[in-house]
């Protein structure tokens, strides 16, 4: 079964998410990120135990459509006002299909286990890491990203995956 503790990779560190506002729309995200089908609970309290090092994530505020968890709103990374003892976890109603696996630090993983399908994002052609061109790696190469309904909100979901701000 797809459950446990939730922790996130970023800037190549693994951490963890406050239970700070938690619950079954956050939850919903995870499992569907994860392709763990249907979220059953937003377990806080560290109900699957405590994480160690860092705290990543706090005050998540998912509707529950967003297609990954960088797309929520959240406090900034690293900005928290948590203790382990506060480490949210989630039960999906799916089987697991995840493999282990080092996780890339453009990717959210969950129990130290890989998403099963990334979304691998660069930016090229600009001034630095933080800046240029969007593109997506699918079907075995690199392509565009169209400016159609492009917005601020993209631009920040791509920022927040990219460890960028």
């Amino acid at each position: 079964r797809c459950a446990g503790r939730l922790e996130v990779l970023w800037k190549q560190q693994w951490g963890t998410v406050c239970d700070d506002s938690w619950d079954l729309s956050d939850a919903m995200v995870v499992c569907r990120q994860l392709d763990c089908g249907e979220a059953l609970s937003a377990p806080g309290l560290a109900h699957f135990g405590q994480g160690t090092d860092h705290i990543w994530l706090d005050d998540m505020n998912c509707t529950g459509t967003e297609v990954d968890l960088s797309a929520c709103r959240t406090r900034p990374w690293g900005e928290h006002n948590c203790n382990h003892e506060e480490d949210a976890g989630v039960v999906c109603s799916g089987n697991s299909c995840l493999h282990p696996s080092p996780c890339d630090p453009r990717r959210l993983c969950h129990v130290e286990r890989e998403i099963k399908k990334p979304i691998k994002l660069q930016l090229v052609n600009g001034s630095s890491r933080c800046a240029g061109r969007v593109e997506v790696f699918y079907g075995h190469q690199w392509g565009t990203v169209c400016d159609d309904h492009w917005d601020m909100m993209a631009a920040e979901v791509v920022c927040r995956q990219l460890g960028c701000g």
